[in-house]
């Protein structure tokens, strides 16, 4: 009789025992770099299973839930798998169940158009044809 049971939360390879948050954050490649996992852990943007942390060493299990901001949304991730390494993508998205998933993210053109600047009589600096016809009215000031 072995020790290992088939659990639907688990995946092949992973560990079943309780891992970091920080780390399964970096593991699931949420953030780039583990230092800014802990800082978000640390800043108290995170919480499991709705209760809100602030220690980086806090542990998480499968099955947990974890809700944080992320770019500019809220990710709500069910844990399926603590995980072993911080692998490639497709292994990464394993480990989680997205419970509400980013909207698609509009164009970017549409995203960052800034509409041109209206031009305002007599306001805002004359353009050069401006310049030309401005009456040159400083001589009489000088008699």
């Amino acid at each position: 009789m072995t020790d290992q049971t088939s659990d639907k939360n688990t995946l092949p390879g992973s560990q079943v025992s309780p891992i970091r948050v920080d780390k399964w954050l970096w593991y699931a490649r949420f953030f780039k770099t583990r230092t800014l996992a802990t800082k978000q852990v640390s800043e108290g943007k995170i919480r499991i299973n709705g209760t809100k942390i602030s220690k980086p060493a806090r542990t998480i299990v499968p099955g947990d839930v974890l809700t944080f901001p992320k770019d500019d949304h809220i990710r709500t991730i069910k844990i399926r798998a603590a995980g072993i390494r911080r692998g490639p993508a497709p292994e990464a998205q394993a480990l989680y169940e997205d419970l509400d998933p980013p909207k698609p993210r509009e164009r970017a053109d549409k995203q960052n158009f800034v509409p041109p600047v209206p031009r305002y009589e007599g306001k805002g600096r004359p353009t050069k044809k401006d310049r030309r016809n401005l009456p040159l009215s400083r001589g009489s000031m000088l008699d």
